[in-house]
């Protein structure tokens, strides 16, 4: 038996609402997924969708981002849904290039924005 797709979902600062919102409209097949996220912005997809299947980690820059490193490096995520905001600064800048640095290492597939984000998910609904 395989295991469902797992995807990381981390959203900084004034993109944490934009991500509850992608994660609204593609409830459907987040449904039938193993959702890891940083702490906050897990807890704003569980708002806007109770029903998910969702592991909230720590806050991205008291470790969360290295946690979904770590799962990345172990083989746990399969894909990686990073809505990064680029007009506000971000001290936690190289915990953010070590978590894209990962990603990329290990191949997996990555979005830094929503139009990428929705191609992910309109992929995952092929397979």
């Amino acid at each position: 038996m395989t295991r469902p797709t797992c995807v990381a979902l981390i959203a900084h600062d004034q993109k944490k609402d934009d991500l509850a919102a992608f994660a609204k409209r593609n409830e459907a097949v987040l449904s039938g997924m193993k959702i890891v996220a940083t702490g906050t912005t897990g807890g704003r997809v569980l708002e806007m969708c109770p029903g998910l299947d969702v592991t909230r980690l720590k806050s991205g820059p008291l470790g969360g981002d290295q946690q979904i490193g770590a799962l990345i490096a172990t083989g746990e995520v399969d894909m990686l849904i990073f809505f990064v905001d680029p007009l506000t600064a971000m001290p936690h800048d190289v915990d953010v290039k070590a978590l894209m640095r990962l990603a990329t290492v290990y191949d997996i597939p990555m979005a830094l924005n929503q139009a990428t984000a929705e191609q992910l998910i309109v992929f995952q609904q092929a397979l």
